[in-house]
């Protein structure tokens, strides 16, 4: 019995050694689908997923400053083609994971009776948020918008976020009129309602890729990480939360 035990023990010390903490930095408009998808990846792995939520942008920086990431999934592919470019990816390990819609937002109180981006015009819209062009994707996409549309001038009304899920968070609390935010952000919140997605051939795809860091002390088990988030059963996870899985 004593050598059963023993021989337990054992194996239980054996499986803990094995098991790995594999960071993921992805984009802060990722953050609900990704808690559902670390229970399902948890449930049938040793390993575990410890994540870094933020914008893109940011996540970008963190990673050339050296900062620990084992995965990286972006918002917008700018931020990935600026690493690949800089050599910080494992070479082959990239991949097109997502799309998703950019969308215009007002609190669900509102009286407003905008219908379309063009209606930020109006002196009813006193304050937009908009995520910061520099460093967050839904940013650059917003102001890729306004000036197809021919409506940059309502930046004066601009408040910039330091995220989307500020953005998010500044219409559901009223401190703005309106906000720029993606699609799936907006459906996730009660306190938001969906005015309009921007016109067809107004911004970019919005186009979120993943890749395994290079140099990350985990990349096997990196690399399958991203290998089960590109499996039909989590397709679908990512569809309930409204992204659209790129091909």
């Amino acid at each position: 019995m004593k050598k059963i035990l023993i021989l337990i023990m054992a194996v239980m010390v054996s499986v803990a050694v094995c098991a790995k903490d594999i960071t993921v930095s992805a984009a802060a408009s990722m953050k609900d689908v990704m808690q559902e998808i670390k229970t399902m990846y948890e449930g049938q792995s040793k390993d575990k997923i410890v994540f870094n939520f933020g914008s893109s942008g940011s996540l970008q920086k963190q990673i050339e400053n050296g900062a620990p990431a084992d995965v990286f999934i972006s918002a917008a592919p700018k931020q990935m083609n600026d690493l690949e470019k800089g050599g910080y990816l494992l070479e082959g390990s990239r991949v097109n994971l997502v799309i998703n819609d950019v969308v215009l937002i007002v609190p669900t109180d509102s009286k407003s009776k905008i219908k379309e981006f063009k209606g930020l015009k109006n002196s009813e819209i006193g304050k937009i948020a908009i995520g910061e062009p520099k460093s967050v994707p839904v940013g650059q996409y917003t102001m890729e918008i306004l000036k197809n549309l021919g409506i940059s001038d309502v930046t004066s009304k601009a408040v910039y976020a330091k995220d989307v899920r500020e953005v998010l968070s500044w219409v559901e609390t009223s401190n703005v009129d309106a906000g720029v935010v993606y699609k799936t952000d907006a459906m996730i919140s009660k306190n938001v309602k969906i005015i309009c997605s921007a016109p067809k051939g107004s911004h970019e795809q919005v186009l979120y890729p993943a890749a395994v860091i290079k140099g990350s002390p985990v990349a096997d088990s990196a690399k399958d990480f991203i290998k089960f988030i590109k499996t039909p059963k989590v397709k679908a996870v990512f569809e309930k939360y409204g992204f659209t899985p790129a091909e």
